[in-house]
């Protein structure tokens, strides 16, 4: 299920991209030391429950500059039609809580700067850019 919400989120940004490849992402970097944290409708039918509407992974991350263990955001997604409705916002609250209370300093994330929506989140929240991530193509 994991692996299905990412390429959902990839194929919001990049909807001609085939994104088979996260499998190996998730392979490689999910464990019980990165938590994963599901939100349900609430609702079900014909007692099936409903699929969760929104997720949240974390991993954990060094600070170059400090050298100090922080949480890091692997995935932040929510279903596009329960968008807009505080979700992303008391997730990202959540995990601000549960990443103090584990000692951390920071929280990072990446963001993609064509996801508006999500930088207007994060910007919101107090996020700020640090670093940016350079590509060259070859």
């Amino acid at each position: 299920m994991l692996v299905k919400f990412m390429q959902r989120t990839y194929q919001d940004l990049f909807p001609e991209q085939d994104f088979a490849h996260l499998a190996k992402t998730v392979e490689q970097y999910f464990s019980k030391d990165t938590p994963l944290w599901w939100v349900d409708s609430g609702g079900e039918s014909n007692n099936i429950p409903h699929p969760p509407i929104a997720c949240l992974w974390i991993g954990n991350a060094i600070d170059q500059v400090q050298g100090d263990r922080h949480a890091h955001i692997f995935l932040l997604y929510v279903d596009p039609e329960h968008r807009r409705q505080g979700i992303g916002t008391a997730l990202m609250k959540y995990i601000e809580n549960w990443a103090t209370q584990r000692g951390d300093r920071q929280i990072g994330l990446q963001v993609f700067q064509s996801n508006q929506a999500a930088v207007n989140l994060y910007s919101q929240l107090g996020y700020q850019t640090q670093s940016l991530w350079m590509v060259k193509s070859l």
